[in-house]
């Protein structure tokens, strides 16, 4: 209150006119990235806030971000756009779950979905890997074709290292482990791959470091496969 308005800085600018837009008691209000200038911490509490003002003043709030985790944690439902057309419209674990598409699979989740790239093996739903390996998934690929490219997604934290009872399994090495208290990330070369896939387990859950072969597990029910063009093919319950 004792400052001009030349006097406040970037995110103290952006609070007041939330501010604003909220005393207006507007039926709809349009948020353009809101909390792009503020720092990590105060994102974290205005995110709650604007959670309950929203409930509080029960108006339509469309909010604009590139932050997916803000994303996630604000709205009832999400629209994603890419090069101004609509990917996909649902409610934030809908397209987290059930991608339409490559670019909603790997907007979606931090770290980022992993994606390899391979052929639709014949007679089952499953991608053949360029080392032979067979990876199946959970899908119905009806409409694919037998020998076309194909990729495989699946998030870090739906890989786990494998049992011996597990064929869905590859061979990798571990190139980097990041602890981060209550989880740690795992990041694997698989040969023939060209990306390190990211693996997410419980901080304390086993010691891995740099160098360490692994075999890693794709549990079919987690994965996901899109045809060559980058859609989805239905998943399977």
């Amino acid at each position: 209150l004792e400052r001009k308005p030349t006097q406040l800085s970037g995110s103290q600018h952006q609070r007041e006119a939330i501010g604003q837009a909220i005393l207006r008691e507007a039926k709809i209000v349009l948020f353009d990235e809101p909390l792009s200038n503020l720092d990590a911490e105060l994102r974290v509490s205005m995110r709650a806030e604007l959670r309950e003002l929203h409930k509080r003043l029960r108006a339509t709030m469309v909010y604009v971000t590139h932050d997916q985790v803000e994303a996630m944690t604000l709205a009832d439902r999400i629209v994603v756009f890419n090069g101004g057309v609509v990917q996909q419209v649902g409610s934030p674990l809908e397209l987290y779950d059930r991608p339409a598409n490559l670019f909603v699979a790997g907007f979606l989740g931090a770290p980022k979905m992993n994606f390899l790239q391979g052929k639709l093996a014949s007679g089952s739903a499953a991608i053949t890997l360029p080392g032979d390996e067979h990876l199946p998934a959970a899908a119905d690929v009806a409409r694919g074709t037998a020998g076309r490219d194909v990729t495989l997604g699946i998030r870090p934290e739906h890989l786990r290292l494998a049992e011996e009872s597990d064929a869905a399994a590859l061979q990798a090495q571990v190139t980097l482990v990041e602890h981060l208290g209550d989880q740690m990330l795992a990041y694997l070369k698989v040969a023939g791959i060209a990306e390190d896939l990211c693996m997410k387990l419980p901080g304390h859950a086993v010691k891995l470091s740099y160098g360490d072969q692994v075999r890693v597990a794709f549990p079919p029910q987690q994965c996901l496969l899109f045809d060559h063009a980058g859609d989805a093919f239905p998943r399977i319950q």
